[in-house]
């Protein structure tokens, strides 16, 4: 071969190689690569902080300190009531941290006032990423709002799907039952467990969280089944319940397969609720 011709192919396979850089897609260059992402969980005492002032300004600040890309609020109120200045306080946090909203309500209640706003109290999911799809799921509950309640099944679990940077994931936030008896919390959580695996099994490949105040702690009985799915991500951090001076953990960001905890954390916020967020930075796997 002639020192021409053998230059002639050197071109043509660089060209070759070159061109097939260019045609490969995007997303083949982050296959295999785990996807950062800030989760947080608060339950924010409809607007209420620890020294009993309604104050939006300042939940928000605490909010924004959390810098996270995905937030669960509970104890949310839209429109309730005097505690909250009749706010949408599920959108107004939106709006402020600029971020979408997802809001699940337990209670959706006549107005008081004809053709007022409904009188609705939930839980809410904040995200920097679009929100794919929703759901207002339904799990046991003894409800406050009738005077001889009776458990049943009742909304406010609530499920958001994202797409974090091409990783579908599913975010769950809910607010399990306070009461000393713990009857109605177990209930709860076979029901969470059992509508966790029904939407895991209808995505296959898509990353579970839930984010919530569960009413218990961690050694709690009645949690161990959500530790066969899930991972504690905020273990060895401390307490989040009562803001001021905090004597146990209740507050949970927890994680399924795919997920890898890489730190996490109880911020010192003492004044804005009267519970403490938890926040974790996480990993997402792909594939």
């Amino acid at each position: 071969m002639s020192a021409r011709a053998h230059s002639l192919v050197q071109l043509s396979v660089a060209g070759a190689l070159l061109t097939l850089a260019v045609a490969a897609p995007p997303a083949a260059a982050g296959q295999g690569h785990a996807v950062p992402l800030r989760i947080a969980t608060y339950n924010i005492h409809a607007g209420t902080g620890s020294d009993d002032v309604f104050d939006l300004d300042r939940q928000a600040a605490a909010l924004r300190a959390l810098d996270a890309d995905v937030i669960g609020l509970q104890e949310v109120d839209v429109h309730w009531g005097e505690r909250s200045q009749g706010l949408d306080v599920a959108g107004e946090l939106a709006r402020r941290l600029g971020m979408r909203v997802s809001f699940a309500p337990i209670y959706s209640l006549d107005p008081v006032t004809a053709g007022s706003p409904r009188r609705e109290y939930g839980v809410a999911v904040l995200s920097r990423f679009p929100v794919r799809s929703e759901a207002n799921h339904e799990i046991t509950r003894l409800s406050t709002q009738d005077e001889n309640p009776v458990p049943a099944p009742a909304p406010g679990f609530g499920e958001v799907t994202l797409k974090v940077r091409g990783v579908p994931v599913q975010v769950f936030v809910t607010h399990l039952d306070y009461r000393a008896d713990p009857a109605v919390r177990v209930a709860q959580v076979a029901d969470t467990r059992r509508i966790m695996a029904r939407e895991r099994a209808a995505r296959p490949g898509a990353r579970q969280v839930l984010l919530g105040d569960f009413n218990a702690e961690p050694s709690a009985p009645e949690l161990g089944p959500l530790w066969r799915e899930l991972r504690d991500a905020g273990a060895g951090t401390g307490g989040t319940y009562p803001a001021a001076a905090p004597e146990k953990r209740i507050d949970y960001v927890a994680v399924g397969r795919g997920v890898r905890v890489r730190e996490a954390a109880v911020p010192e916020e003492a004044a804005a609720s009267d519970h403490r967020p938890v926040v974790a930075d996480v990993s997402l796997t792909r594939g």
